[in-house]
């Protein structure tokens, strides 16, 4: 009886501590800015996009990733994402359009993955292209605390390195509340990733 009741207990802090533990690494990634001298390539990860003009959150990843190639950081840029249903284009198409007609990304560098539904997807089929292109570094580019898990999947996934570089989203000015709420996602996302493979 006495093992049960410390396996039970045992168990119980295990289920409080290590979602705390994710949490607080992906607290912890979210204030990095991790810039390399080059990356093979920077990836993107989609987000809505309102008949092809991209949502404030697709927009704030677009305009640091094109900083980020007009700084040097690399010359290719793959922009990710499927279409949701009822969308007429996907995420990455509407991501390589506002590239090349509003920040002046040279239509030749980017590369669009069209496919993924799921970060998870995105990255694996980010994978494939890498694979058949020689990209072995990737400069990610999402939500401050997305980075943590877009960083974790793409060296599970063989890139040599991945760097997180997130996009700032001063300007869309979020509620505390609403961050709590990513960070929530982010930790049970995460979770999922690591136990599920998912």
């Amino acid at each position: 009886m006495k093992k049960l009741i410390l396996f039970a207990v045992g168990f119980w802090l295990l289920l409080l501590i290590y979602p705390a533990w994710l949490g607080y690494q992906i607290w912890e990634q979210s204030g990095r800015d991790e810039l390399p001298r080059r990356a093979d390539a920077i990836v993107v990860l989609g987000a809505a996009h309102y008949n092809g003009r991209p949502s404030p959150v697709l927009k704030a990843r677009l305009d640091h990733a094109a900083y980020l190639y007009r700084e040097g950081f690399s010359d290719v840029v793959i922009v990710t994402g499927g279409r949701a249903e009822g969308d007429e284009i996907s995420e990455a198409e509407a991501g390589e359009r506002y590239l090349g007609n509003e920040t002046n990304v040279a239509g030749s560098h980017v590369l669009t993955e069209i496919e993924g539904r799921t970060t998870l997807e995105s990255l694996t089929n980010v994978r494939a292209i890498a694979e058949e292109r020689g990209i072995d570094s990737v400069l990610l580019v999402s939500d401050p605390l997305h980075s943590e898990r877009v960083k974790r999947m793409a060296t599970d996934l063989g890139f040599d390195k991945a760097f997180a570089s997130p996009a700032s989203y001063v300007s869309l000015n979020r509620s505390r509340e609403t961050k709590v709420d990513e960070l929530v996602h982010e930790v049970v996302s995460l979770t999922v990733y690591e136990l599920f493979d998912r």
